[in-house]
């Protein structure tokens, strides 16, 4: 991982048929973006090149919450204030570490420079306001991937194929979900409606 341009190789979860695959990431910190592409190796010295000049896909990052996942001390996840969501895996707990805290740096830098031009009190409260959700929202995504492996790993009378807890753990995830598309919702919300005293000195 290149720590001064936060790029480098993660695993990207794609679907339950294509499992994981490697990808290549570099973020666009003035930007805002989080950017993907396909790579393959180069020669026998293993080294990599970027297939295209296209990215394969690109996200925002302003208003998205970061989550290191309990899964694993590899894996972390994007959720993104659009709803669209990344898992990613690291090469290793350092690795995720680092991309959590440049992730999250760029993600804080640019929710605190979009939105209305409100007096700084009601800007500075609306800002804590939306970090205290994207905080509450971290630790209920690690809550609700508690649940999914405490219910995959049970043993004995209830087994992890009980419709019961099978929808348990369906309606904890869709839960979570939603709150992070209304978090999203939200923070679009006051970027783009302006502030009516605003209009009335006019």
């Amino acid at each position: 991982m290149n720590r001064q341009q936060l790029s480098g190789q993660l695993y990207k979860y794609t679907n339950v048929v294509k499992g994981w695959q490697y990808r290549w990431f570099s973020v666009d910190a003035q930007g805002g973006l989080l950017s993907y592409y396909l790579y393959e190796p180069a020669g026998e010295d293993s080294s990599t090149h970027i297939v295209g000049s296209a990215p394969r896909g690109q996200v925002h990052l302003a208003g998205a919450v970061i989550c290191p996942s309990d899964e694993d001390s590899k894996t972390f996840t994007v959720n993104c204030a659009s709803g669209d969501m990344l898992k990613l895996r690291a090469v290793d707990a350092r690795a995720r570490q680092e991309w959590v805290d440049g992730l999250r740096a760029v993600v804080e830098s640019h929710s605190n420079s979009t939105g209305t031009a409100l007096p700084p009190r009601d800007q500075l409260a609306a800002h804590d306001a939306f970090g205290a959700a994207r905080q509450q929202l971290q630790q209920t995504e690690l809550s609700n991937a508690a649940l999914a492996r405490a219910i995959e790993n049970l043993n004995g009378p209830l087994a992890n194929t009980d419709p019961d807890l099978l929808m348990v753990k369906a309606l904890s995830a869709a839960s979570t979900h939603c709150l992070l598309q209304c978090l999203g919702l939200l923070q679009r919300h006051q970027e783009l409606v302006p502030d009516p005293r605003l209009e009335q000195s006019f």
